[in-house]
C-alpha cells in the first residue's frame, strides 16, 4: 500500500511528459507502440532575462556592505544572476569582509563579517561580529521608470548595522560619448534613518542596539519602524577609453552614532561621500573613496559567475567519433544475423571489444549482459561508473557511440546502467537507430532527448559478466588536505593543514569498508577558544578534537548500500563516522527517477569519541534521526526539510535551500530550528549557515566528478548538530535521475 501510494504521489510530482510520437513524426519516423516509460526533461536556459545589470562587463556596483549600490548607501540594481563575489572595505578602523550571491533574478543576499579594530568594545579590543542581508529588485528598470528594490541590512545578527530600505535607480544615456549617469534616491530606517530623519511613518517602536546581544533573531515587528531619513546618489561611468572607471556622489543618511560618537573611531563632520572606481580585471574591481568629511576607504570586489562561465574545461579523452552505422540488411544479411547469441562466448567476446573503448573515456564499465529473453533478443546492457565527466550526458553519449562502434548490427537497444560505487542508480535506454538517424542533424539534441528514456534500474545482477578480477577492489592514497574553521569570536579563518592516508576495500558490489588516518602538520583551529554552553557539548569541544598532534583516525567504516523493491534505496553504516561521534546509521531513500520529490529516513545511535580519536568513546550516547524530503524547483533549485532529533537531544527541523549549476557550483544556506531557546543555544540564537561546492574539474582544470564543500557558519555551537555520516544515499542517487541526465543533455553528443 505504501508503495502503491508513493507511486501516486511521484507521478503528480512528476515533470511534464515528452510526447515521443510527436517527436518522432516531426522527423518523418513511425510511431513506436512498445517503449518504456518517458522520462521528462526540460533543456536549460541559458540565458533567461535578469535584473538591472550596467557597465562594460555587465555588472553592477557594491556598497562598503557588499550589496548593490554606491558608497555606503544601496541602489536599486542587481547583480548578474548567479553572481558570487567578495568584497573587502575598510575605513576608519572599521573592516567589512562580504560574501553576496545572486540568488534569483531579482534576489540578492550577503553575509558580512565586521571587524571594529582598537575598539574596546563589548569587553573586546577588537570587536568582531556577523550580519546577513537581503536585497529584492520589486520593479526592473525600463525607459521610462526607474528600478525599485527593498532591502534588509544586519536582519539576522546583533543588529550593530541593522537597517532597512526602499531605493529607486534611473539610468541616463549621455551624449557624445558621455557614458551613462545612474541617479538612486531611497528612504532608509535604523542605521540609514540616523541622519536628518523626515520622522517615523510606521511608528517609533525600535530598540537601540545592545552590546552582548546573542543575536540570530529576526524581529520582523521592528522592521521599517522608528525615524526614516533620505539618501542619494549619482553614479557617472564614462564613456570610450574610460568606461572602466566610475564616479560616485552620495549623500549618506547614517550617522554612524555607535562607531563614530559612542566609540569614537572617527569623526563625522560631513554626510558627503566622494570615490572612483577602476575595473582593473572583467572580474575585478578596486574603489578609493573620501568618506564622512575626513576619512579615507578602500574597497575590493572579486566576482565570479559559475552560471555564465564560458570557461570549458577541456575534455582531455578523444571521444569516439561519429556514430558507427550499421550496413544494410538487404546487402548485408548475415551481419545482422542474431546466431552468434547462442555461444557460450559471445558474450565475453563483445566485452573485450566495448571495454577498451570505454576505458579509454575514463568510464569503469562494472557489467554487461546480453538478455536472452525473446522481447529482448536485440538489446546490449552495460553497467558503468562515472568517475571522469561531472556532466552525466557526456557519460551517457560516449557509451552510447562505444557501443555502436563495437556491438553486433543485431542490437537495436541500448541499455545503459548508471551506478555509484556499485550502487545502481538509473537505467537510459536508447536505440541505435536514433543514433544512427539524428547524428549530424541540425536539431540532434531535443530529439534525442524525445526519444530517450530513464527508469529504475533493475535491482537483479543476473547474468551479467562482471570484467575479470574486479571485485575485490581497493584503493589507496596519501594526500594533504586543508580543513578550515570560520569567524570565531577572535578570528575570520583559521585552519589545518593536514596528511591525509585514504583506504577503501569493495569485496563485494555494494559492500565497503574505507578509512581514513590525518596527521596535523601545522594549524590554528586548535587555538580557537571553547565557548560556553547550556547544552551537551557536541561541537564546541571542537578545538579538542582540532588540536591533536598525533595521528587520529578520522572515519574507520563498514557499510553496504543497495535498491531495494519499487523506488527504495537503503544503506548502513557502522564505526567511526566522523572526527567526534561513531555508531550505527541506517538510511532508507525512496526516489522515482522521474520525480521531484524524495523521501527519506535516516536513524543513528552514536557515541562520542575520546579526545585523541584512536578507538576509544566517552560516555555521551544518544539516539538521534530525520524524516527528510527533497525536492527539484527546476532550474537548479533544491530544497530540502529534515525533522527530528539531533546530537545534543534537540528536536526540531533544518531547510536548506540551494542552487547548483550545470558545471557543478552549488551554492545555498540553511538554518535550523529546535525546542532550545536562544538564551540556551547561545551566540547565534538558532544554527544557520551558508554551503559552497566546488567542482575539482574547476580547481585542477581536469575532468573529474569530485568537488570540495564547505559550510560557513557564523557560530558553531550545540544546537541542531547532526553527526556527519559518510555516503548518504539522496545526492548519489539524484545525479543519474531524469532532472540531473537532461540538466546539461546539450552535451550529449560531445
Amino acid at each position: 500500500m505504501l508503495a502503491s501510494a508513493l507511486s501516486a504521489l511521484a507521478a503528480l510530482t512528476s515533470p511534464a511528459i515528452a510526447q515521443e510520437n510527436l517527436a518522432r513524426g516531426a522527423l518523418g519516423l513511425p510511431d513506436r507502440d512498445k517503449r518504456p516509460p518517458q522520462s521528462a526533461f526540460v533543456l536549460p536556459n541559458t540565458h533567461p532575462t535578469v535584473g538591472s545589470e550596467v557597465g562594460p562587463t555587465g555588472r553592477s556596483t557594491s556598497t562598503f556592505y557588499g550589496v548593490p549600490g554606491l558608497i555606503d548607501m544601496p541602489s536599486a540594481d542587481v547583480l548578474p544572476d548567479g553572481e558570487l563575489q567578495g568584497t573587502v572595505s575598510n575605513f576608519a578602523g572599521v573592516t567589512r569582509y562580504a560574501l553576496t550571491f545572486q540568488i534569483s533574478p531579482r534576489l540578492t543576499g550577503a553575509f558580512r563579517y565586521i571587524r571594529l579594530a582598537n575598539a574596546n568594545f563589548a569587553g573586546f579590543n577588537d570587536y568582531y561580529d556577523r550580519a546577513f542581508d537581503l536585497h529584492y529588485q520589486v520593479v526592473k528598470e525600463t525607459g521610462n521608470f526607474p528600478a525599485l528594490a527593498i532591502g534588509l541590512r544586519d536582519f539576522v545578527g546583533t543588529g550593530i548595522e541593522a537597517g532597512e530600505y526602499i531605493v529607486a535607480t534611473k539610468t541616463f544615456a549621455l551624449p557624445r560619448q558621455g557614458g551613462q549617469l545612474r541617479v538612486s534616491g531611497g528612504l532608509g530606517w535604523g542605521r540609514l534613518g540616523s541622519f536628518n530623519d523626515i520622522g517615523s511613518p510606521f511608528g517609533e517602536n525600535r530598540p537601540e542596539f545592545s552590546a552582548g546581544d546573542t543575536g540570530g533573531e529576526v524581529d520582523a515587528d521592528q522592521w521599517f519602524r522608528g525615524p526614516a531619513a533620505p539618501f542619494a546618489g549619482l553614479e557617472w561611468q564614462p564613456g570610450g577609453y574610460w568606461d572602466r572607471l566610475r564616479l560616485k556622489l552620495e549623500y549618506s543618511s547614517d550617522n554612524y552614532d555607535l562607531i563614530a560618537d559612542d566609540l569614537g573611531l572617527f569623526e563625522r563632520n560631513s554626510p558627503l561621500n566622494f570615490g572612483v572606481e577602476y575595473e582593473a580585471r572583467s572580474n575585478v574591481r578596486i574603489g578609493l573613496y573620501s568618506l564622512y568629511g575626513g576619512e579615507i576607504g578602500a574597497l575590493v570586489t572579486i566576482a565570479n559567475n559559475p552560471r555564465r562561465s564560458e570557461v570549458e574545461v577541456p575534455l582531455q579523452l578523444a571521444g569516439p567519433g561519429p556514430i558507427a552505422r550499421r550496413p544494410d540488411p538487404a546487402v548485408s544479411p548475415e551481419l545482422w544475423t542474431s546466431s552468434w547469441r547462442a555461444s557460450p562466448a559471445a558474450a565475453n567476446a563483445v566485452f573485450e571489444r566495448l571495454v577498451p573503448l570505454l576505458e579509454a573515456q575514463g568510464l569503469t564499465v562494472t557489467g554487461l549482459s546480453l538478455p536472452g529473453t525473446p522481447d529482448a533478443a536485440n538489446t546490449a546492457v552495460v553497467r558503468f561508473e562515472n568517475d571522469g565527466f561531472y556532466t552525466t550526458a557526456i557519460a551517457i553519449g560516449r557509451t552510447a557511440r562505444a557501443m555502436a562502434a563495437s556491438l553486433p548490427a543485431s542490437i537495436e537497444t541500448f541499455e545503459i546502467i548508471l551506478e555509484d560505487d556499485g550502487l545502481p542508480v538509473s537505467q537510459v535506454t536508447i536505440r541505435r537507430s536514433d543514433l544512427e538517424r539524428l547524428d549530424g542533424t541540425p536539431n540532434r539534441t531535443p530529439a534525442l532527448a524525445a526519444l530517450t528514456t530513464v527508469t529504475q534500474a533493475p535491482r537483479s545482477t543476473e547474468g551479467v559478466i562482471a570484467p575479470e578480477g574486479f571485485y575485490p577492489r581497493s584503493s589507496l592514497s596519501l594526500r594533504p588536505a586543508v580543513a578550515t574553521s570560520f569567524f570565531d569570536p577572535q578570528s575570520p579563518l583559521r585552519f589545518d593543514l593536514n596528511l591525509v592516508l585514504r583506504g577503501r576495500l569493495e569485496p563485494l558490489r555494494g559492500l565497503a569498508f574505507e578509512g581514513a588516518i590525518v596527521q596535523k602538520l601545522a594549524g590554528s583551529i586548535g587555538d580557537s577558544p571553547l565557548s560556553d554552553t547550556e547544552l551537551e557539548p557536541v561541537r564546541t569541544l571542537t578545538p579538542i578534537y582540532a588540536d591533536q598532534n598525533q595521528p587520529t583516525i578520522r572515519t574507520l567504516t563498514f557499510s553496504y548500500v543497495g535498491k531495494l523493491p519499487g523506488d527504495f534505496y537503503g544503506r548502513v553504516t557502522a564505526g567511526y563516522l566522523e572526527r567526534i561521534f561513531g555508531g550505527v546509521s541506517t538510511e532508507v531513500l525512496w526516489k522515482p527517477v522521474n520525480s521531484r520529490l524524495a523521501l527519506g529516513t535516516e536513524l543513528n545511535y552514536v557515541g562520542q569519541r575520546d579526545f585523541d580519536q584512536r578507538f576509544g568513546f566517552q560516555d555521551y550516547r544518544v539516539f538521534t534521526g530525520h524524516v527528510s524530503a527533497y525536492y527539484e524547483f527546476g532550474e537548479g533549485y533544491l530544497g530540502q526539510l529534515d525533522v527530528g532529533r539531533y546530537l545534543a537531544g534537540d528536536t526540531g527541523a533544518t531547510v536548506t535551500l540551494t542552487r547548483e549549476f550545470a558545471n557543478g557550483w552549488r551554492v545555498g544556506a540553511f538554518a535550523t530550528f529546535t525546542d532550545v531557546s536562544a538564551e540556551d543555544f547561545g551566540e547565534g540564537s538558532f544554527d544557520k549557515g551558508i554551503i559552497f561546492r566546488i567542482p575539482n574539474q574547476v580547481i585542477t582544470g581536469q575532468p573529474s566528478t569530485g568537488s570540495q564543500s564547505r559550510v560557513i557558519r557564523p557560530v558553531l555551537r550545540d544546537g541542531g548538530a547532526r553527526v556527519d555520516v559518510p555516503g548518504r544515499i539522496y545526492e548519489r542517487v539524484r545525479r543519474g535521475h531524469s532532472e540531473a541526465v537532461f540538466a546539461d543533455w546539450s552535451r550529449v553528443w560531445r
